[in-house]
Parts: structure tokens; sequence; C-alpha cells
């Protein structure tokens, strides 16, 4: 009598409810459509992503979706001349992202600091800034040309959770916590990340 009572329990049991968010991708960005999230601990996410280079923005992407919660980060990468900065805002209710994310302010220096390079001389200082508490070194073939890129990052970028979070275009990459730990020694393997077209962006697909 009880398995039966359990059995129809569970067959009369209503569907469990799937989280609703708005989507919108950066080719329609006023076109935004309700979809239900796929996967079960997804949230709804409404993302920003900057890219700058010599005070100049060359990319601004602002999307909606579904995310899940590795994904909800706030968080950037800085080479003195260059900076990536990531804003993905979570929610947990149905259609709660629907204002876009906001582009995070000029942070203050955090008391961090990395090795940046100035054209081949890669022993200048970087203030690090906001939530960048690593330092990072990359190595990206450009042009048929290999280059040195130094500066600082926030500890998320340097992890597999977020690497759909930018283009992968560098060839070697290395992140590390302590002042000016990039030098030529530094070790510990990290994501493959930044700075230059975003051609696929496929955290936003």
């Amino acid at each position: 009598m009880h398995l039966l009572t359990l059995i129809f329990g569970i067959v009369l049991l209503p569907k469990a409810h799937s989280l609703k968010c708005y989507e919108c991708v950066p080719e329609t960005p006023g076109n935004c459509t309700a979809k239900e999230c796929p996967l079960p601990g997804q949230q709804c996410s409404a993302l920003s992503f900057t890219s700058s280079a010599g005070g100049s923005t060359i990319v601004d992407v602002k999307s909606k979706r579904c995310a899940l919660t590795a994904e909800c980060v706030e968080a950037s990468v800085n080479f003195g001349i260059s900076k990536i900065l990531i804003n993905n805002t979570c929610c947990n209710a149905d259609f709660c992202n629907d204002k876009l994310a906001s582009v995070p302010i000029k942070s203050i220096p955090n008391g961090n600091k990395c090795f940046q390079c100035k054209g081949h001389d890669c022993t200048a200082t970087l203030n690090c800034e906001g939530t960048e508490d690593h330092c990072i070194s990359t190595k990206m073939n450009i042009g048929g040309e290999s280059i040195t890129m130094k500066g600082c990052v926030s500890k998320l970028m340097c992890l597999s959770e977020t690497k759909k979070m930018s283009g992968v275009i560098a060839t070697e990459m290395s992140c590390c916590q302590g002042n000016f730990c990039n030098s030529a020694g530094s070790t510990r393997a990290g994501l493959l990340l930044l700075v230059a077209p975003l051609v696929s962006l496929g955290v936003l697909s």
C-alpha cells in the first residue's frame, strides 16, 4: 500500500518549475526573447563585456541569458595599455534580468603590484585595481611576431570555469599571486585569454 502511494505521488507531482530568463544576443541587442533555462541551477544573467586599449573602447558587448553560478562574476585583466572588464550580474527569479548589466566603474589601486610591458621592456610597475589580486604573463602571436604582455588579473579570470568569458588567442599564459611574481619564472598555468578582437564570445551564445 505504501509502495502504491509513493508511485502515485511521483506520477502526480507537478513538473518542477524551470527558471525563465530574457535572452538577448549581441547581434540583435533590442530583440530579446523569453527562454526557459535548460540546466538545473542556472540563473538569469545580464552581462557586460568591455575591452579597451590606449584609452579607447574596442569592444563593448552587453547580453542577457541563462548562466551557471560559476559564470556570475565581476573580474578584469589589466595590461596597463589595455584592459578587459567583465560584469556578469545574476539573479534567481523569472525574467529578473530585465535590465542591462552596468560597466564596472574605474577601480582604485588595491595595493597589489605586477610587472607590465612597455615595448620590449617588461620591468615597469603596474598598480593593480579592484579585484585584480593576481599577476599575469602571456605570449601572443600577432602578425607572425611573438609579443609578451604582463599585468594584473582577477583570480577568477585564471580559472577554467571562466574560460568562455574571453576570446582565446594567447599561445602561453600563466597567473601567480604576490607582488611582481610575473617575471620570467612565473609558472601557474591558467586560462588562455585576452586582449584582441573577441572572435567568438562563446559565453554569449
